[in-house]
């Protein structure tokens, strides 16, 4: 018989009835008198991933919080991922309890604030600023025309959640007390060192040490792990043949051709995916006045940080 035991489910059952690993973030925004606010948060994941036209992630909060009232007010945002650092951890505790205003939080914020770029590239526009000890930042905008939520508007002084008729599905005010909000990725911000990983090729040693938030809390602590060692496991392999290759890709378009060399690059492909990856190389070799795809095309194609390299 299972040993699985029935945990019954109540609010905020990924602190409560689960042990969920999830990301420690300080998620900043801009305050009416336009100082910084920053505010701690897990719940943020990537959201559209591809095919979109533009990227975003999504974040869940408070309806009623600082950073859920300044995204409705202003938009912007920057998603700021901080290394493991018990000093670190111990101020996203602080900033993370419920009904302080921005001047009393970041009144003794021990961590320190710069422009990002966005603001360097809009001196005219404001933008709330990005954590100097983060090892990455998501610079973001929330898509408030998503599910009608452009119409939402700021919390009435003094109330601690909204009563509306209707509530969003999935984009601004989406319950009583809830808020999501799709932040579409204008930048993001990367440290040397882990740009140069990123752009040269990762290795064990090359991930940041950030801390992992396993959800679970308790009356008196909140609880985190530290970074470990990083394991790697090979990728299955299921190739497929040249033949089985070289028929999809002479059928996708009649006016760019394959050769051999390219096509053996792409044998590891699964099979679901071929045609998209087909596809990309065929809009690449369009936009580039290319007729005769090789593996030195494919080498571009396939080197999604070239352009960043030639810069």
């Amino acid at each position: 018989m299972s040993d699985f035991k029935d945990l019954r489910i109540v609010d905020n059952f990924y602190q409560t009835s689960l042990f969920f690993p999830m990301p420690a973030v300080l998620v900043s925004t801009l305050a009416d008198d336009g100082a910084t606010n920053c505010g701690s948060y897990s719940l943020v994941q990537p959201y559209y991933v591809a095919g979109k036209g533009y990227y975003a992630m999504l974040l869940s909060c408070r309806n009623s919080s600082n950073t859920a009232q300044n995204l409705i007010k202003r938009k912007k945002c920057a998603i700021n991922f901080f290394p493991d650092d018990k000093k670190y951890f111990k101020e996203a505790v602080r900033l993370g309890w419920p009904g302080d205003t921005t001047a009393e939080k970041m009144k003794d914020f021990s961590m320190h604030l710069e422009d990002g770029l966005r603001a360097k590239e809009d001196p005219e526009g404001s933008y709330p600023k990005v954590l100097s000890e983060a090892f990455q930042v998501i610079e973001c905008t929330w898509m408030d025309t998503l599910d009608g939520a452009d119409a939402d508007l700021p919390i009435k002084e003094g109330e601690d959640h909204y009563v509306l008729e209707k509530y969003h599905d999935f984009n601004g005010i989406t319950s009583p007390y809830g808020a999501h909000f799709i932040l579409k990725v204008d930048k993001i911000l990367m440290k040397e060192k882990y740009y140069n990983a990123i752009v040269n090729g990762v290795r064990g040693k090359d991930f940041p040490a950030c801390p992992v938030d396993y959800g679970y809390r308790d009356s008196k602590n909140f609880w985190y792990h530290k970074k470990g060692k990083m394991i790697a496991e090979l990728l299955p392999v299921r190739k497929t043949t040249l033949a089985s290759v070289r028929y999809a890709a002479d059928r996708i378009d009649p006016t760019v051709h394959f050769d051999d060399s390219a096509l053996e690059m792409i044998v590891n492909v699964p099979r679901i995916f071929l045609p998209t990856v087909l596809k990309g190389c065929v809009a690449w070799a369009k936009e580039n006045n290319v007729t005769e795809i090789t593996s030195a095309e494919m080498k571009i194609i396939n080197d999604k940080r070239s352009k960043e390299k030639n810069k």
